[in-house]
């Protein structure tokens, strides 16, 4: 049995049948959803997922992809993701797997699945390879595809005092004036994010272009400073 057929096996027997219609329309999703919260979600993943192999790099992309391109029901996508996390994958996470990502965030096209793969997968390629996903981000920053873009903005999220402020500003550069509210938001978000570290930085960066930033990436920005 594949580890799609196992998993959706043991989803249906923990669904909620009669949560999952109000969870598709908060996520205004289009893929219906078994109804398993959050915490059974992840042990079932968790048991499912110890019973696979994942020896190299090449079946671990495989089985993700598996997961998610025949994914019917939306936890099945989430558990695609989640097997993106798999602690066997740790060495996996690199220039090779970007396309598993780019693909993930292309026909995702939604914060749910998005950004969890953007603000931790993408980050763990950038720390591991950051010369060659540098320009990569700086290329998904341009992108006519809104989700590239915001996965572009958002790859340095954890990185605290890390974080290179030359890419995060190249990143926001192409979309600092869009009427978009998931690349404003993301705008916010991430100026947030680096508040917390350097809360002078990111207030001199929003009266510099006060002119440019809308209204809700300047509000979520400034959130974390005094």
């Amino acid at each position: 049995m594949t580890l799609l057929r196992t998993l959706r096996a043991a989803l249906v027997e923990i669904a909620d049948p009669s949560r999952a219609p109000a969870m598709q329309a908060y996520m205004k999703s289009e893929m219906p959803f078994h109804g398993v919260g959050a915490k059974p979600f992840r042990a079932t993943c968790k048991r499912a997922f110890a019973k696979v192999a994942l020896p190299d790099a090449e079946t671990w992309r495989r089985e993700v992809l598996a997961l998610w391109r025949g994914a019917r029901f939306r936890e099945e996508r989430y558990a695609a993701v989640e097997l993106c996390a798999d602690r066997r994958a740790r060495s996996f996470q690199n220039m090779s797997t970007l396309p598993v990502y780019e693909e993930m965030i292309v026909t995702g096209a939604w914060w749910d699945v998005v950004d969890p793969l953007a603000t931790h997968r993408l980050g763990d390629i950038l720390r591991g390879e950051p010369k060659p996903m540098k320009k990569a981000m700086r290329a998904w920053s341009r992108d006519p595809n809104m989700w590239k873009r915001r996965s572009a903005i958002l790859c340095q999220n954890r990185f605290k005092g890390d974080t290179d402020l030359a890419l995060l500003y190249d990143c926001i550069a192409p979309s600092i004036a869009s009427r978009e509210f998931f690349l404003r938001k993301a705008i916010g978000w991430a100026l947030r994010q680096y508040a917390r570290t350097d809360p002078k930085e990111v207030a001199r960066y929003v009266r510099e272009h006060e002119a440019e930033l809308s209204p809700l990436s300047k509000r979520e920005a400034l959130k974390n400073v005094g």
